[in-house]
């Protein structure tokens, strides 16, 4: 997993636009702080489908950027954004886990109508970066 810097400004009551330093013209909006995050990795996902690998500048390359340093005067500010980049294809894994959990996660999956997998997958990039 990697990590993009995004300079996230707001005018006003304007909603929060994003940027991203490393990515020319992959940019976001989001109305309000907890939608960023997913506006962030939608961005991502969507600038990368068409353009190629780029390794992300650390936080201190970023800062060092005189139009990062002048959006940070203006009040923006910096954060990072992990990405997974896409690669749909399914690999096979086997893992360990309390017989308890696995069964409320296979009671849960099945009321929702997925998967053990697609639930476990969605559930751990949940948590790796804040989005289904």
């Amino acid at each position: 997993m990697r990590y993009y810097i995004a300079i996230v400004h707001q005018e006003g009551d304007s909603a929060f636009g994003l940027t991203f330093p490393d990515l020319p013209g992959c940019h976001a909006a989001a109305d309000n702080w907890a939608g960023i995050s997913a506006a962030a990795t939608e961005a991502l996902d969507l600038w990368f489908e068409d353009m190629p690998d780029v390794d992300p500048a650390s936080l201190d390359q970023i800062r060092a950027r005189a139009d990062v340093a002048e959006a940070i005067a203006d009040g923006a500010v910096l954060l990072p954004v992990p990405y997974i980049p896409a690669d749909t294809a399914p690999e096979r894994v086997n893992i360990s886990m309390e017989r308890g959990l696995l069964r409320a996660i296979d009671e849960t999956a099945k009321a929702r109508g997925m998967t053990r997998s697609s639930f476990l997958a969605s559930a751990a990039r949940r948590e790796l970066v804040g989005t289904v």
